[in-house]
């Protein structure tokens, strides 16, 4: 699959629903955005915004007209998930954007989560555009419990605070499926592999083996993946438990060995398993964000 190409996804028994890669970090398979056509269409995630124009290329070669696009759903305000929401609020003005309660005003007024994601992603930020405000009256706040009426599909949200506060999963009962967001770590197509997500700076453990365990409660066959794709579940939720809990153990011991934080950032980024999938950069700035994220953890544990 390559950059802007839109595919139907039949995994499972899946009806009505699309991904496109948009190229995120300018690296195939690590970013995706979801269309399900459906009687008001809706997109699940908007990217960083940078490439928002495949995102409307896809509507478009899905035969969804812009003003009739009807539902954005973003999982969380991490600008990897909804650093999109503004442009695609501006080209389809009858859109309305879902987000959880909790991150709402961050749409609305982008500052300060432009400053947190300048911290966190370091010299990375230039793959990103500055997010456009989203108009207050296009803001629908959404929580635990609720249910977007799409049609002959409806989403169900599920609160996923592990990874952050303002995180929620959407469940697509219709097509026996959830969108994971980053709540079940990141699917690698290409060498069918789970990865470790713990940016900082509100990654926490056990938050996080709890969203796994909420999502094997949910017992949906097909887990999409905001990064990257569709997979039948199987058993990745568990897998997922031990890859994180083995990550943070092992840059906890990583931190006793060297004494030093720096180090254990820059040691962790010089073997950085996925060079070869996402590029030597990105796999190393990957990987550097996710030690922060667990450092950060470990000293709020102490």
């Amino acid at each position: 699959m390559g950059v802007g190409d839109v595919r139907e996804i039949t995994t499972g028994d899946c009806t009505d629903l699309y991904y496109v890669d948009t190229g995120m970090y300018g690296t195939e398979e690590y970013g995706a955005v979801y269309i399900l056509d459906d009687d008001r269409p809706a997109l699940v995630e908007t990217g960083i915004g940078t490439n928002h124009d495949l995102i409307l290329e896809a509507l478009e070669a899905v035969g969804v007209d812009r003003e009739d696009l009807a539902v954005i759903a973003v999982s969380h305000i991490h600008l990897d998930h909804a650093g999109g929401a503004g442009f695609l609020a501006e080209a389809c003005p009858n859109a309305e954007v879902y987000v959880p309660a909790v991150g709402a005003s961050h749409l609305i007024d982008p500052s300060r989560l432009v400053a947190g994601t300048k911290e966190a992603v370091g010299d990375q930020w230039e793959f990103y555009a500055e997010p456009k405000p989203v108009p207050e009256a296009q803001i629908t706040a959404i929580e635990d419990g609720d249910t977007i009426d799409l049609g002959a599909h409806d989403l169900r949200v599920h609160e996923a605070p592990g990874h952050a506060p303002h995180q929620v999963v959407f469940e697509d009962p219709a097509n026996d499926a959830v969108f994971t967001a980053d709540a079940a770590g990141i699917w690698v197509p290409s060498v069918e592999t789970l990865k470790e997500t713990s940016p900082p700076p509100q990654f926490d453990l056990e938050g996080c083996l709890e969203d796994a365990r909420m999502l094997q409660d949910l017992d949906r066959s097909v887990l999409l993946y905001t990064h990257f794709g569709p997979r039948e579940t199987g058993d990745a939720l568990e897998a997922y438990e031990t890859v994180l809990t083995d990550w943070v153990d092992a840059v906890e011991d990583k931190r006793e060995e060297l004494a030093d934080d720096e180090a254990v950032i820059e040691y962790f980024a010089s073997v950085a398993e996925m060079a070869d999938v996402w590029g030597e950069r990105k796999a190393k700035a990957e990987a550097a964000m996710n030690v922060r994220g667990v450092l950060a953890y470990l000293d709020r544990r102490e």
